[in-house]
């Protein structure tokens, strides 16, 4: 008897600290978020399931082409997914379906052939702030809209799609040879 209450207090520690590890992880370092809509298309699809890294942005500033979900500005119960185009000190210009930072246009390889940046804006990204652009521009509503994103608001980076098992992998961040 005394063998088995043992065993049986083994298989408790070990659930207890397995719950113990997904609450820390979840809540500190990595949480799932299924991507719902179409204004990252193509890069992520309604219904991908990715894996979001809220532990970079404690130690770091976020970097400009990372792809962030963050809560949205006007109504902070909503998350969004966009991609990072500006980032502290730069002056974003769009016009005319080009991006242009710092008086530089920029290269978007991660763009649908032939897709049109829409819209006209012209912001200054300050102190904790970014400005963000889903990958779709024709379908995306996003700073061009309705201007910068807190750093407050900024759940984490998305590092990795799991699902659909076909796109699965880790995300890189573009280049955009401002220099």
């Amino acid at each position: 008897m005394r063998e088995f209450i043992f065993s049986l207090w083994e298989v408790v520690e070990v659930i207890i600290i397995a719950l113990a590890m997904v609450f820390v992880m979840r809540s500190f370092i990595v949480q799932p978020f299924l991507v719902s809509g179409s204004s990252m298309l193509h890069t992520f699809l309604d219904g991908d399931y990715v894996l979001v890294d809220e532990l970079t942005y404690r130690f770091k500033e976020p970097e400009r082409g990372d792809i962030i979900v963050f809560r949205f500005p006007l109504s902070p119960n909503i998350y969004y997914i966009k991609r990072i185009i500006g980032v502290r000190g730069d002056r974003v210009v769009v016009s005319s379906g080009e991006v242009k930072i710092n008086d530089k246009k920029i290269k978007e390889d991660y763009l649908d052939k032939g897709m049109y940046t829409n819209g006209k804006s012209d912001a200054f990204v300050g102190d904790d702030q970014i400005f963000v652009m889903g990958d779709n521009r024709t379908g995306s509503s996003d700073s061009r809209i309705w201007g910068l994103v807190p750093y407050e608001n900024i759940i984490g980076v998305v590092r990795l799609r799991l699902l659909p098992l076909n796109n699965a992998g880790i995300f890189d961040r573009p280049t955009y040879n401002l220099e």
